[in-house]
């Protein structure tokens, strides 16, 4: 039986430690809803709900105990990844999105993911992989799916729309395609 090599889903040839942004997904193994639940859609008649300065109704993410686990250990790598900025995050039912910003080239030693060697001094993938391992470590089980998706930000328009994204991805949740009941 011959082994099939995993495709990659990276950039070929892309150093993932050059300064610029970067729009990640991770996903939740299987995509099971452990991670937050989502309140209201953003229409008229949620109750209790009301409307931000544009007058759009806005959904709200109640994180559950694993969601809280994530947001914490995204809160602590703010505090100790000083080369890498999460510019905005979004704590889905099953996914989580992340704007992050490479500020500056990666200090010396970071050397890529944990569990494969990687071919460039990969920062982005070092991080994914840390908050992987560390928030599977507080939760007590693997919470994710292996890999994850990047967009490699090109321009100043494309950071807005998905900084926008990430802003209104709990109002869209019934059509989000990661939605499953």
């Amino acid at each position: 039986m011959e082994l099939r090599k995993r495709k990659s889903n990276r950039l070929k040839d892309y150093d993932y430690s050059e300064t610029g942004a970067y729009f990640i997904t991770i996903c939740v193994k299987e995509k099971h809803c452990i991670l937050s639940t989502i309140v209201g859609d953003g229409v008229l008649d949620v109750p209790g709900k009301s409307s931000n300065s544009s007058g759009i109704f806005r959904a709200e993410v109640l994180l559950t105990d694993i969601g809280a686990i994530i947001q914490n250990q995204l809160e602590e790598m703010r505090q100790t990844y000083d080369h890498i900025l999460i510019d905005s995050y979004v704590i889905m039912p099953n996914h989580i999105h992340l704007l992050l910003s490479l500020r500056e080239q990666a200090p010396a030693g970071d050397s890529g993911t944990s569990r494969t060697p990687s071919p460039t001094n990969a920062s982005i993938p070092s991080f994914v992989s840390c908050l992987k391992r560390f928030t599977n470590k507080k939760a007590g089980f693997d919470i994710w799916q292996r890999s994850y998706h990047d967009h490699i930000i090109r321009s100043e328009e494309d950071y807005w729309l998905h900084r926008q994204y990430i802003e209104q991805n709990p109002q869209r949740w019934a059509e989000d395609e990661y939605h499953y009941q």
